[in-house]
């Protein structure tokens, strides 16, 4: 029976794929503006660890172009840049692959650089994966979309933050409230206390003042009593 098992787990392991899905992810779209720099995003995911022939290519598709040109690609540990195309002398490797990261930056951005950026990915033996793509829009000002979009965002962000200041001293005003009048209702219950023991305390003298004066007008009615009789029986 051992050896059947062994047999089978022998087969599964080599009927196992060897390679599996790697996931690239970049930006969906980034702005930039005429003359400044920018940064384009590339990373992955992989089922197995950073290999040492992990690679990246990047290649750029024009506007209304419709071939892709390739502009960059690292292995090995190295950084191959082309030097004919549009984006020579102005991109520049800035990634670490140790992390997953592919990332380029392009400067002194030109209308021309409109257009497509496709980042691919390998981490072998994981090869087989869909490169992701981010396009670029440059601009001599920031349009109106952009800053409207960004308005929004840094809007919401302070309306969450706003609101997660007020529910917290909401809570605190609760809780001090809640405290105060637990302290207060206390107070309350000990001066009532205190109040009911010093009027028992009271009652105690002066009823047994009572008492004792009841018992000696008894005893003063019981001896002029004997008195009268024993005049009664002298005569």
């Amino acid at each position: 029976m051992l050896g059947v098992l062994l047999v089978s787990s022998v087969l599964l392991v080599g009927l196992a794929p060897q390679t599996q899905a790697i996931w690239v992810y970049t930006s969906w779209e980034r702005h930039g503006l005429v003359g400044s720099e920018i940064k384009l995003y590339c990373s992955f995911f992989s089922w197995r660890w950073l290999s040492e022939d992990v690679s990246f290519s990047w290649s750029y598709k024009p506007e209304a172009a419709k071939d892709s040109i390739s502009i960059f690609h690292f292995a090995r540990g190295q950084a191959y840049v082309d030097n004919k195309g549009p984006f020579r002398d102005r991109l520049e490797f800035v990634g670490n692959p140790k992390r997953r990261d592919g990332s380029i930056l392009i400067r002194n951005l030109e209308y021309n650089d409109n257009g497509t950026f496709t980042c691919d990915a390998k981490n072998p033996p994981d090869i087989v994966g869909r490169p992701s793509s981010v396009k670029l829009l440059v601009f001599d000002r920031v349009p109106t979309r952009a800053g409207v979009i960004t308005g929004a965002i840094i809007g919401s962000v302070l309306g969450v933050v706003i609101l997660i200041l007020a529910l917290y001293y909401l809570m605190r005003f609760l809780v001090a409230r809640r405290v105060l009048s637990l302290s207060v209702s206390t107070v309350e219950k000990g001066k009532k206390k205190s109040g009911k023991e010093g009027s028992q305390q009271r009652q105690g003298p002066v009823l047994y003042a009572t008492l004792d004066q009841s018992s000696k007008l008894l005893k003063g009615v019981g001896s002029d009593k004997k008195k009268s009789d024993s005049k009664r029986d002298k005569k």
